[in-house]
């Protein structure tokens, strides 16, 4: 079957997109830009066809999308930076249903909002609207509608994480005690997945939620119990929604624009009105806890493959899948140091492919080797499991407490993730760049802090990175020579 998605470089696009090739569906993608369209992996499937199309614009023809059997409508305007997102989206739809017109398209798919109230929100009276302009399009439409949707890299979840890692105690606006039905990610794509082609979903529309209503204080607090953090949440009626926005901007890693809308949505109860999707399909929902659990077991893993950040503006070209497993920023401390290469850059690739193990660390291996007998102390993995090669590398080996995520050779790019006993989590990346006067050895090491010990820990041991990482990069630079 010939399926047309559209935001395939967005959080939920992303995901649904091995899903379906999974099922040996021939999939065409609809993207504003290519450039930010990955090209290896499971991205470089055969059966991916790749359409650059943007819905602002009014559509053309375009013979590629004659064969069309089914679409899916996953494009979302919020974050947009310029102008009125809700004139936007209801744009793109007009121009989506143009595309459509020139497919035998037999069913649309389109993942909306959870709209049961009187009075809805910006953002949520806009979903409705496109559901609205969708079904103007006489194809059978399948409307999913859901609320908070929680998985790794999920907007609501790096949120949730903001507040609860950075803030032990925290006096909120009265919208915590809003209530909500939050769904894991998992289930929004089995949902998504289940409905197509299925006759009892045609011309209808579905609330899919968890099997748990909560509040947003509840969903904090839930997931400070994960994280295995105390904190102490106090609502206040005082804070005006401009009071709240700016709160929520400062506190996080969202933008103020963003922050405006997610107030005045999370106002409104997301409560689904009754999830006969469920039954029909079969799938049972995943509690808030589960589904936190699991993004984490994703983050540990590394293996997060999108994030809501991939939706807003284009930042750069996208080369490799390995460009998907970076390290984070938003709230985050680093040590970032670069160093010109004098001679072969081979020789220096070398020697970061060599690191750990027998070579050491290039600098001040015995402080390694104390930090190593702390963690071990401290019943975690400690120093001494080396690694199993020399001089080869591949995603997943060991190489002391470090697991390595990314050894992309071709790339010159090494990505390390700390398994030793941390207040957080650790990167270590080594890359090597062309700059026009030269080859470059960039290092980086970023920390992820939890709560207020975390950061307590980084400024504690910061006189040592300046000498260990400073030496490391030096001394990875020379060896060799």
């Amino acid at each position: 079957m010939t399926i047309l998605l559209t935001g395939a470089t967005g959080y939920i696009g992303k995901r649904l997109l091995p899903a379906l090739l999974d099922l040996g569906h021939h999939i065409i993608c609809c993207v504003r830009d290519k450039k930010r369209f990955p090209v290896d992996g499971v991205f470089a499937h055969p059966n991916i066809q790749l359409l650059e199309i943007d819905f602002t614009q009014p559509v053309k023809e375009i013979p590629a999308v004659r064969d069309v059997e089914v679409a899916y409508y996953l494009i979302h305007s919020m974050s947009d930076a310029d102008g009125d997102f809700q004139e936007l989206e209801a744009v793109s739809a007009r121009n989506f249903n143009q595309l459509i017109e020139q497919t035998r398209a037999r069913q649309l798919v389109y993942l909306g909002g959870i709209a049961n109230e009187a009075v809805l929100s910006r953002h949520l009276a806009s979903r409705k609207k496109v559901e609205v302009i969708l079904a103007e399009s006489g194809v059978p439409l399948t409307v999913i509608r859901a609320g908070i949707i929680v998985g790794s890299g999920s907007s609501s979840f790096e949120i949730i994480r903001d507040l609860v890692e950075k803030l032990p105690f925290m006096i909120a606006p009265k919208w915590l005690n809003t209530r909500i039905q939050p769904i894991a990610i998992r289930n929004i794509l089995e949902y998504l997945v289940g409905v197509l082609n299925h006759p009892q979903t045609l011309n209808k529309s579905f609330d899919v939620g968890g099997p748990e209503v909560l509040t947003y204080k509840q969903m904090l607090l839930q997931f400070a119990e994960v994280r295995k953090l105390r904190r102490w949440i106090v609502t206040v009626p005082v804070m005006s929604p401009r009071i709240s926005s700016y709160w929520l901007y400062f506190v996080t890693s969202t933008s103020y624009r963003l922050a405006v809308n997610l107030v005045n949505s999370m106002k409104v109860e997301v409560v689904a009105a009754d999830n006969a999707l469920e039954q029909i399909l079969g799938i049972k929902p995943m509690t808030y806890r589960q589904a936190v659990e699991l993004a984490f077991q994703r983050i540990a893993q590394n293996e997060v493959p999108s994030s809501w950040k991939d939706a807003l503006g284009s930042s750069s070209d996208q080369a490799s899948l390995a460009e998907h497993i970076n390290m984070p920023v938003h709230g985050c401390l680093m040590d970032s140091r670069a160093m010109r290469i004098s001679g072969d850059a081979a020789r220096v690739l070398d020697n970061i492919w060599a690191v750990g193990g027998r070579r050491g660390w290039y600098y001040g291996n015995w402080l390694w080797q104390i930090r190593g007998l702390m963690d071990k102390l401290a019943g975690g993995v400690g120093l001494r499991r080396g690694r199993r090669s020399p001089v080869h590398l591949n995603s997943g080996d060991a190489v002391d407490f470090w697991r390595v995520l990314v050894a992309d050779r071709s790339g010159r790019r090494l990505l390390l993730y700390a398994e030793m006993k941390l207040p957080g989590e650790a990167w270590l990346e080594f890359r090597i760049k062309s700059k026009e006067d030269g080859e470059y050895l960039q290092q980086i090491a970023t920390f992820r802090p939890t709560g207020v010990l975390g950061r307590l820990y980084w400024y504690t041991v910061s006189p040592l990175h300046f000498f260990v990482f400073g030496g490391m990069i030096r001394n990875m630079e020379r060896y060799g020579r």
